[in-house]
């Protein structure tokens, strides 16, 4: 499993022109699945992401967590995150997830998500989506479950 994860002033994800969800302030994940992907991935991401420390404290220092703070998650699934771009200039998507097994762990990730306390919005699995988002700062961090 393989999370992009951006620190967001507000963010929101649309299709078709119509926005199907939105955060004011808080974490962009765009999420990728790979085929080697199962439930312990799903937990550990989730848990990782909540309790990273990527929020200033009073002091201006990285301290405070997304649980620690009211902010919020918009999490969008990204497959051409396992594109690989080694040979040839068109991406291969082997690496990816099928769509079945890639929807059932993405849900199981936003619902993990959610059994920890944060409010998350998601855009739709397997649709066309602009993604819109104002970047906190310069924190743009990638995770990797079985790294």
């Amino acid at each position: 499993m393989k999370v992009v994860v951006q620190r967001s002033k507000q963010a929101s994800v649309a299709i078709d022109g119509a926005v199907v969800g939105a955060i004011p302030a808080g974490l962009v994940l765009l999420v990728g699945i790979t085929h080697e992907d199962a439930e312990q991935d799903v937990r550990w991401m989730a848990d990782k992401i909540a309790g990273l420390r990527i929020f200033e404290d009073e002091a201006g220092k990285m301290n405070h967590s997304v649980m620690d703070t009211a902010r919020q998650v918009l999490s969008v699934s990204q497959f051409t995150l396992y594109g690989d771009c080694r040979k040839g200039r068109r991406p291969n998507f082997m690496a990816a997830a099928r769509p079945e097994q890639a929807e059932r762990l993405y849900d199981q990730f936003n619902e993990a998500l959610r059994a920890l306390g944060l409010t998350v919005e998601t855009g739709r699995f397997g649709a066309m989506m602009e993604v819109s988002l104002i970047n906190d700062g310069p924190v743009t961090l990638i995770l990797e479950s079985g790294a």
